[in-house]
């Protein structure tokens, strides 16, 4: 059974960094896309990133393109999302997951507690 635990959320300032980090248990990252979403009060759920196990390509919304990273360690089963230049519009709780059909690109059907990014000057 798949399992995740993300962690690295926080309060930060508008322009700061975090990073978050999902340890993935239960599944092997050669074989499963691993992404990020997140979720906010009054916003539909947003896919953030995905990584592809087959090439390594990555996948952005929009919205964090060009100041959110997402890469992996696959001997440690981990994945971060390097969040650079936040911004208010980043305050969400953000959720590691494993899409259907193991693939990116494809709705998220397993995922764990997540952990909250709340941007604040």
């Amino acid at each position: 059974q798949v399992q995740f635990v993300e962690s690295g959320g926080g309060v930060v300032a508008p322009g700061g960094s975090l990073r978050l980090t999902c340890e993935v248990s239960g599944a092997n990252l050669d074989r499963a896309d691993i992404g990020w979403f997140r979720e906010a009060p009054g916003k539909e759920r947003e896919g953030v990133s995905c990584i592809s196990t087959r090439n390594d390509k990555t996948y952005y919304a929009d919205s964090v393109k060009d100041h959110f990273t997402i890469t992996r360690v696959k001997d440690k089963n981990i994945v971060y999302l390097q969040m650079d230049n936040i911004e208010p519009a980043d305050t969400a709780h953000y959720y590691c997951g494993l899409p259907r059909h193991r693939t990116c690109g494809y709705n998220y059907e397993i995922w764990a507690q997540g952990t909250q990014v709340t941007v604040s000057s």
